[in-house]
């Protein structure tokens, strides 16, 4: 019997298998939905669906930068346990992800989905790789950072990673972006410096800060003064410019890159983490 695209995208919808998984379980059922259905999972392809709703809070980090050190990419594969997080395939698969998406060019986690890997899809082949482990897997996060270099850090546990772009790098300022990098990995800034900052963020430090005055007790003439004393404080504390250096709590960030070469500065920086 003849099947139509709508009946192929509506079984798809369902399960989130391929468009060709779905059209041939169609076809051998005959047109019957749920014995369709029921091909599907005997291959694994309904496992997608039916964990759709499963939280992904375990995975790794995978990056890379181009031959120049220019641009840097990030991208992480997310699952269920920490069990297949750890497994050298999961790993593995991450990385040919990744390395596929900086070869086309990729920007978005949509256009690496759209990707063909081997016959499939990237999409097709993660549902397919979630019906081999039995765990729902996901690109949960891809981000590009570019600079006049580019330097890379991952955690130990492999949950963690960052992007560093450098601005005004004369040489080679690899030791230096790892620091930063780190810096970034354990005291999480929130944005370069302070002209980074989401002004909703600055409006409601500003509120939080008088609220504070004034439960303090004092005058309200005295309120903007003293929170613009604490949104300062904020910014020294939470940009990373304006950071105290972990390795060394007498320089700020901005000092440090400053010494190590003149002008040396972040343009921009990217930190994932899972769970």
């Amino acid at each position: 019997m003849a099947i139509t695209a709508q009946e192929v995208n509506k079984l798809r919808q369902m399960t989130g298998a391929g468009m060709m998984d779905c059209k041939k379980a169609l076809t051998e059922a005959e047109g019957d939905f749920e014995k369709a259905v029921d091909i599907l999972r005997k291959k694994g392809q309904k496992v997608s669906a039916s964990r759709a709703d499963r939280e992904t809070k375990e995975g790794t980090i995978v990056t890379k930068t181009n031959t120049d050190q220019t641009k840097g990419f990030l991208l992480s594969l997310t699952c269920e346990t920490d069990f297949v997080a750890k497994n050298e395939e999961f790993v593995s698969f991450a990385n040919t992800l990744l390395d596929l998406a900086v070869e086309k060019n990729a920007t978005s986690i949509e256009a690496i989905h759209a990707l063909p890997f081997d016959t499939l899809t990237v999409q097709e082949k993660i549902i397919e790789m979630t019906g081999k482990i039995g765990e729902k897997t996901e690109i949960s996060h891809f981000e590009i950072v570019e600079g006049d270099a580019v330097v890379s850090y991952i955690h130990s546990n492999g949950k963690l990673g960052v992007l560093v772009g450098l601005k005004n790098a004369n040489g080679d300022v690899t030791e230096a972006g790892k620091d930063v990098a780190m810096q970034i990995a354990a005291m999480n800034p929130v944005a370069v410096d302070k002209d980074g900052v989401d002004a909703t963020m600055v409006q409601r430090e500003i509120e939080v800060g008088k609220e504070q005055a004034r439960a303090e007790g004092k005058p309200e003439e005295m309120l903007e003064k003293i929170a613009m004393g604490k949104l300062n404080k904020f910014y020294k504390e939470n940009t990373l410019l304006s950071q105290a250096f972990v390795k060394d709590n007498s320089k700020t960030i901005a000092q440090y890159l400053d010494g190590v070469s003149k002008g040396l500065t972040v343009s921009s920086f990217k930190r994932i983490a899972i769970g």
